[in-house]
């Protein structure tokens, strides 16, 4: 009988060296976001973080999960691999900020069809950064090369934080009441929401090019569907520092109607005002191109808002006022009433 060829995992589609030769090129961007809480090095099959308990009196761990949806999608077609990671971030430690949670480390999990050791460490870059931005440590990690799975050059990226704040300082929105207002803080664009109708309307109805020069955007459409979503953290770590806030919400899918009520107790409402701060240009040349109505376009994007917060009225002023001294953009975009949670638009033609 004839001798059978002797396979090999590499010949599977699967290159153990070129995960070893990612690792190794990425691995300084790991080291830059370490915190001290971090015990040991990378590799290990576990991540070590000691929580120091002289800084907090009773503390809860807040943990969430994300990935970054169809946007991938984007940066597929435009070979352009560096901000997604921070998308990724984001998406996670802005959702664990709500409870007023400080995030202390991150794990990704990056799938790939094949295993191309530059495009991953961009991808990883991104989420370094990202970390970078948000004060929290990036411990580790799961590179998973899945050949015949995913088409060569394509990948998907999950990821998973993990904060921590006292017991007693929770934000859980059990103080609103009628007569607080909700001011907003503006987002970078798209964020990391919608790009399923985003693409269709772009790339399907329009026939547009990611590397098409828009002149209201200025500069390419492929370089504003890729702006990294805003990380929060740092800039609200500020604001608790000097301000009561009685709840917050992290603006992704479902816009303004679905995700401030998720912090509502029984017995309030909001009522927003759709004229009370600037639609970035993104999202009227998508409503325009696509003929999306607009209570459609504010239940599937943050439309200009990417984070919102609730206090009392006298507060709320001085917050904006606060925050504008600081240089930052800030909008009393509604306020809380009578009635059960939920959204009431105002100015919505």
């Amino acid at each position: 009988m004839p001798e059978k060829k002797k396979l090999t995992y590499g010949e599977a589609g699967v290159s153990i060296d070129r995960g070893n030769e990612a690792i190794e090129m990425y691995k300084p961007l790991i080291k830059g976001t370490m915190r001290k809480e971090v015990l040991g090095g990378l590799g290990g099959f576990g991540s070590l973080f000691e929580l120091d308990m002289g800084k907090y009196s009773k503390p809860v761990l807040v943990s969430g999960t994300d990935g970054v949806g169809t946007k991938l999608a984007v940066a597929h077609r435009m070979g352009k691999h560096d901000s997604i990671g921070i998308d990724c971030v984001a998406m996670c430690v802005n959702d664990i900020l709500v409870s007023g949670a400080e995030p202390l480390f991150f794990l990704d999990y990056l799938a790939v069809g094949k295993l191309e050791p530059q495009q991953v460490t961009s991808i990883v870059a991104g989420v370094a950064e990202g970390c970078n931005q948000a004060g929290c440590a990036l411990v580790g990690g799961e590179t998973a090369e899945m050949p015949g799975f995913y088409r060569p050059g394509e990948y998907d990226v999950a990821g998973f934080a993990v904060g921590v704040v006292d017991k007693d300082k929770i934000i859980d929105g059990h103080e609103i009441k009628p007569g607080d207002v909700i001011v907003g803080l503006p987002s970078n664009g798209l964020h990391s929401n919608g790009f399923s109708l985003v693409r269709k309307i772009f790339f399907d109805v329009c026939k547009w090019n990611p590397d098409k020069y828009i002149a209201e955007l200025g500069g390419t459409l492929g370089e504003e569907l890729l702006k990294p979503t805003r990380i929060y953290v740092k800039l609200i770590k500020e604001i608790l520092k000097e301000f009561s806030i009685k709840g917050m919400a992290h603006i992704t899918g479902g816009g303004l109607i679905e995700n401030p009520p998720r912090i509502l107790p029984p017995g309030t409402h909001l009522e927003i005002d759709f004229n009370s701060w600037n639609v970035a240009p993104i999202f009227k040349i998508l409503a325009e191109s696509g003929g999306v109505e607009t209570s459609e376009m504010m239940r599937t994007f943050n439309m200009g808002i990417g984070y919102t917060l609730i206090l009392n009225a006298e507060s709320g002023f001085e917050l904006i006022k606060w925050l504008k001294d600081k240089g930052e953009e800030a909008y009393l975009i509604g306020r809380v009433v009578d009635g059960e949670p939920g959204v009431t638009l105002k100015g919505v033609k």
